[in-house]
């Protein structure tokens, strides 16, 4: 039998999230900190609630998509969080991207309710959220895996059980690793092809398909010959993601200095004010160094 799901954060990722849920036909209820969210999905269906608290009293599973660590643990500690409305027996499903030991503490809070975590961070950008073909690493248990699964397919295409509660958010930092490693390569290729006088189109085209093809360059490398900046993932959103990447690796010892390169370039982008932008505009840092503007707006 189907659950009342309950949708906290309804931002660039949550917002297709949210209404591919309503699109399959389930009973959602929404919270978002800006209440101005909530109302386009109140008007296909969704019931709107006054806090997070609310929300976890109303729904046996809660799902949570907010941008950074302190956001979640606002919304699942604060004052009108979900701990104070969770019963025995609800799931959380995290899909935010957060540090990994507070995953695991903010676990554990919720599971001295009786309650149970899921911590599953998605990849595929606000075009994978409308679509519906979201890729998702859970971390839990199988049998809360099994029970949040229906839900999970309305807006995820490929859902994989990683391990426990924490690898979600560790793959998650593979994830992204490679992600911006892969935008470099996507930038520094683009812009050397752009200065060489090479057409951006066809160049796009000979690439793609063959070994260097990647999700980046199919998606992105368009946009970037075109000097299109709109998000699927905003360069401020990457930064906090690349932090957590680099603290994690601390912790276990092991160097990223392909990702800490990376990590300062976006860096002299959100200095010059472009930290909305998307994260292909990675590109404009090398063409700072390189007096060169590719692409043809």
């Amino acid at each position: 039998m189907a659950e009342r799901i309950g949708f906290i954060g309804l931002g660039i990722m949550g917002r297709g999230m949210a209404a591919n849920l309503l699109r399959a036909g389930h009973d959602v209820v929404v919270w978002n900190r800006t209440a101005t969210r909530m109302a386009p999905l109140v008007e296909v269906g969704a019931t709107a609630a006054a806090s997070p608290a609310e929300v976890a009293r109303r729904c046996p599973i809660v799902l949570i998509c907010v941008s950074d660590t302190p956001d979640v643990e606002d919304v699942v500690e604060g004052p009108d969080g979900i701990l104070r409305g969770l019963s025995a027996g609800s799931l959380v499903v995290d899909h935010s991207t957060i540090s990994p030991s507070a995953t695991i503490r903010l676990a554990e809070a919720v599971g001295a309710k009786g309650a149970s975590w899921i911590d599953a961070p998605v990849s595929g950008g606000s075009e994978g959220a409308e679509r519906g073909t979201l890729s998702i690493m859970a971390g839990g248990s199988d049998d809360d895996l099994e029970r949040a699964r229906p839900y999970l397919e309305a807006f995820g295409s490929t859902i994989t059980h990683v391990g426990g509660v924490g690898d979600g958010q560790r793959v998650k930092i593979v994830n992204q690793v490679l992600v911006v490693g892969t935008q470099l390569a996507v930038s520094e290729a683009l812009l050397f092809a752009d200065a060489a006088g090479l057409d951006l189109d066809q160049t796009l085209a000979a690439v793609t398909g063959g070994a260097a093809g990647s999700w980046m360059l199919a998606n992105r490398g368009p946009q970037m010959a075109v000097r299109d900046w709109r998000p699927g993932f905003t360069i401020d959103l990457q930064q906090k993601d690349l932090r957590l990447a680099l603290a994690a690796a601390d912790e276990v010892g092991v160097p990223m200095p392909g990702t800490s390169l990376i990590y300062q370039l976006y860096r002299s982008l959100q200095a010059a004010g472009l930290g909305e932008e998307g994260n292909h505009a990675l590109v404009k840092a090398l063409e700072r160094m390189a007096g060169h503007e590719m692409g043809h707006a």
